[in-house]
């Protein structure tokens, strides 16, 4: 199993490439091309529909990076993590926690759960 920081950090970098190309390269690199993502608020199949997610996410919150919180930790080929996106500099309005399905070293799965939204957002 790839090493879970390394998954997760992975999956920062992405949400957080503001570049389509580069975005679509990290995506190839690190997700099966059959990957899948879901969460409460949105779900998106293969490298398309993810990177649509990812845009869409920027364009709502320009001004918002994700952040890494604490260690992440898995299992086989499970992995969880936990992340904040908000303003750099403070604390992270809206929170998370994630758990992906690894395949190869590379996300075939997301499961996102979100333990922090503030109301009307």
């Amino acid at each position: 199993m790839t090493d879970p920081r390394t998954i997760a950090t992975r999956y920062i970098e992405l949400w957080n490439e503001r570049n389509p190309q580069r975005r679509r390269d990290i995506l190839a690199a690190n997700w099966t091309s059959n990957a899948k993502y879901v969460d409460p608020l949105m779900s998106g199949d293969g490298h398309d529909g993810i990177d649509a997610l990812v845009a869409g996410v920027q364009q709502r919150f320009p001004d918002f990076r994700f952040t890494l919180t604490g260690e992440p930790n898995g299992y086989g080929d499970h992995v969880r993590f936990s992340w904040g996106l908000g303003p750099e500099n403070v604390d992270s309005p809206i929170k998370g926690t994630d758990f992906a399905v690894i395949e190869g070293g590379r996300i075939r799965s997301i499961a996102g759960f979100l333990d922090q939204v503030p109301a009307g957002v």
